[in-house]
């Protein structure tokens, strides 16, 4: 249990916008990761924690965008996860 714990630690949180909710139809989930993660890390962080098989996995880093005051906030990767027909997560349902 304490490895699962440790492991969501790595999916910061799930987007949730117009284009990432009509990938969802095409069984595609979007979330933004640790910039740390390569995408075999991300596919088996996905297959590991919820049980599903993993078809592709593309990420992207978002540029870094300024404060109010000038300072820059952290880079972050998105990942785009799709999973094989029929799978979903239990996140979604």
């Amino acid at each position: 249990m304490d490895s699962q714990m440790f492991m969501i630690d790595f999916i910061q949180r799930v987007i949730v916008t117009q284009k990432s909710t009509t990938l969802l139809e095409s069984e595609r989930y979007t979330f933004d990761v640790d910039v740390h993660l390569k995408k075999t890390d991300i596919k088996a962080l996905v297959e590991d924690l919820y049980g599903v098989h993993v078809v592709s996995v593309n990420t992207h880093r978002l540029p870094r965008r300024t404060t109010r005051f000038g300072g820059l906030r952290p880079r972050t990767k998105r990942a785009i996860i799709r999973l094989k027909s029929g799978d979903s997560l239990p996140i979604f349902d």
